[in-house]
């Protein structure tokens, strides 16, 4: 068969196609598709490579990352233990009630040793927190820099958990026969802490699933 013959193939009669032209024919078209086949399943498996790939680098940072938890796991457990010995040492400071009393008595003998003379010394009232109650005292006392500086410490170095908070001096008003030109009053609100009983805390519990029952209804 020459160029020609090929040339003259009539295409809308494929049917007397010699039989050399025909399996040529054949051969192409199954080739062609064959090729199809394949490049579809070579780029769904790139696709695929690609996707693992992806994977690969999530899990090894996840791997990585847990690695490094597992290597902190025994230091995490130490400062653990540091962190509850140390929640231990400041409950144990906290005083009960049988001891707060006591408490108000030394800190009101604190100033006193300090020189300072009290205008006003009012605890308030309690408010509970999670394993604790706070008790706000109202001061105001008389005296000089020095005599409040030597309170304060005195108050801090109590072997009880006392913290002052908005401390305020101002320059008191000489009396008859009182005070000097060197004369202050500062006022100021204490803060001492107590820690609540078993009652108390069963108290607290169930005022706190109580409020979750109430939001959950709304």
């Amino acid at each position: 068969m020459t160029l020609d013959d090929l040339r003259n193939l009539d295409f809308q009669d494929v049917g007397s196609w010699p039989v050399a032209v025909k399996l040529v024919a054949v051969i192409l078209v199954i080739g062609a598709i064959l090729f199809g086949g394949f490049k579809a399943d070579i780029e769904t498996l790139r696709a695929t490579i690609e996707q693992e790939k992806s994977k690969e680098v999530q899990l090894l940072a996840s791997m990585d990352t847990k690695q490094k938890k597992a290597a902190n796991l025994e230091a995490l457990k130490v400062q653990m233990q540091e962190m509850q010995q140390s929640l231990g040492d400041m409950l144990r400071q906290l005083p009960n009630k049988t001891e707060v009393a006591g408490l108000l008595v030394d800190i009101s003998q604190t100033g006193l040793a300090a020189g300072l003379e009290f205008q006003l010394f009012k605890p308030g009232k309690e408010v509970p927190s999670e394993f604790y109650a706070e008790l706000p005292i109202q001061i105001s006392v008389i005296g000089d820099y020095h005599q409040f500086g030597e309170f304060i410490s005195g108050v801090a170095a109590l072997p009880r958990i006392v913290t002052t908070h908005n401390i305020n001096i101002s320059k008191k008003s000489a009396k008859k026969g009182k005070g000097g030109p060197d004369t202050l009053e500062m006022t100021a609100i204490a803060k001492t802490y107590r820690a609540l009983d078993e009652e108390e805390l069963d108290q607290e519990e169930k005022a706190k699933a109580q409020t979750k029952k109430g939001g959950k209804r709304r």
